[in-house]
């Protein structure tokens, strides 16, 4: 069975960074693509990024690209974000999941607020 847990967010203010890890379990973790999606309340999951299995090829949507950093640690079993220059509209529980599946985990939340 597929589990992630995600960690790493908090509360911080705009323009700060923060780096969120997911630690995957249930599979070979490097064998498949991974990726992060967030969902801001009352809105619907968003995906973000994707890396492929060997890290090499990453994938952005227009609205974290230049911002956000997507990273894996096979040795880990661990995918990274790190974000950037954070804005308000950042705000989210964030997940990772295996290829472009539909999340699972609890997810970790990031605040963006002055």
């Amino acid at each position: 069975e597929v589990h992630t847990e995600e960690s790493g967010g908090g509360l911080v203010e705009p323009g700060e960074s923060l780096t969120l890890s997911c630690v995957a379990s249930g599979f070979t973790f490097g064998d498949w693509a991974m990726s992060w999606w967030r969902q801001a309340p009352g809105r619907r999951l968003e995906f973000l990024s994707s890396i492929d299995k060997s890290g090499k090829m990453k994938h952005y949507v227009d609205t974290v690209r230049g911002r956000f950093t997507i990273s894996r640690d096979n040795t880990k079993n661990t995918l990274y974000l790190q974000l950037n220059s954070l804005k308000t509209e950042d705000t989210a529980t964030y997940y990772c999941s295996k290829e472009s599946a539909r999340p699972t985990g609890q997810g970790t939340q990031v605040t963006v607020s002055s």
